[in-house]
């Protein structure tokens, strides 16, 4: 008797409880598509943008290394020459690069940070623009972080052909094996690029290896000209 008289208590509770959800649910409906798209969009642009960077950083170091070096390799075989020169170029891109993003984001903070101060003056509410200054202070970029993924980014990309010529004597050999890796890299840095532009992958790794290739043999053939010359 005392089972059955449990019974309708123990389903209205069940009851409750599966309805609960439904309700709570009905209340906060979920996000619309369109603020899931704008969060992704945001989201993916902000990493898109430092990565775009890091290759564009990378796609110099790797150029203007393997140029250097092959500038090099078109007066001397030796390989000792052709390392340190890459190894010149690798250290003094890196600390070029690291300054330029360093004064150049410090000018853009200084600015920004001058911008706030006007509008501060303006603002009506001391709080309210107290507020604001912090949350921008946040967002701003910090120049040392910056300088230092540009230096990163450029001996990354510098440190390839490098390595590709460090364990070849042969002179001949070591200059096409420069050559074949460095336009393998360059084709995958184009194809990143690609990936996140939303470009054409063909089209963009095509232009980057087009692009290292005229560098090179510039390089390569204006040393070996002047070089000829006795100079």
């Amino acid at each position: 008797m005392a089972a059955n008289q449990s019974t309708p208590a123990a389903a209205a509770t069940t009851t409750a409880k599966l309805a609960l959800p439904a309700i709570l649910a009905i209340e906060s409906p979920p996000p619309s598509s369109d603020e899931l798209e704008a969060n992704d969009n945001f989201n993916y642009s902000k990493r898109a943008q430092w990565l775009r960077a890091a290759i564009l950083g990378a796609n110099d170091g790797l150029v203007s290394t393997a140029s250097l070096m092959m500038g090099v390799g078109a007066v001397k075989s030796d390989v000792k020459a052709m390392i340190l020169t890459g190894f010149a170029g690798l250290v003094a891109g890196a600390c070029s690069m690291a300054i330029g993003e360093y004064v150049s984001v410090y000018s853009q903070v200084d600015i920004e940070m001058a911008q706030m101060k006007r509008e501060r003056r303006k603002g009506e509410n001391a709080l309210n623009s107290d507020n604001e200054t912090m949350a921008e202070n946040e967002r701003l970029p910090n120049p040392l972080q910056a300088a230092g993924a540009s230096a990163l980014a450029f001996a990354t990309g510098a440190i390839v052909p490098l390595l590709a010529a460090s364990f070849i004597k042969e002179y001949k050999v070591r200059i096409g094996v420069v050559v074949a890796v460095v336009s393998l890299v360059l084709v995958v840095f184009g194809w990143l690029g690609a990936l996140l532009g939303k470009a054409p992958a063909l089209r963009s790794s095509l232009r980057v290896l087009l692009g290292g290739w005229a560098a090179m043999a510039v390089t390569f053939g204006l040393t070996r000209l002047i070089g000829s010359q006795g100079l």
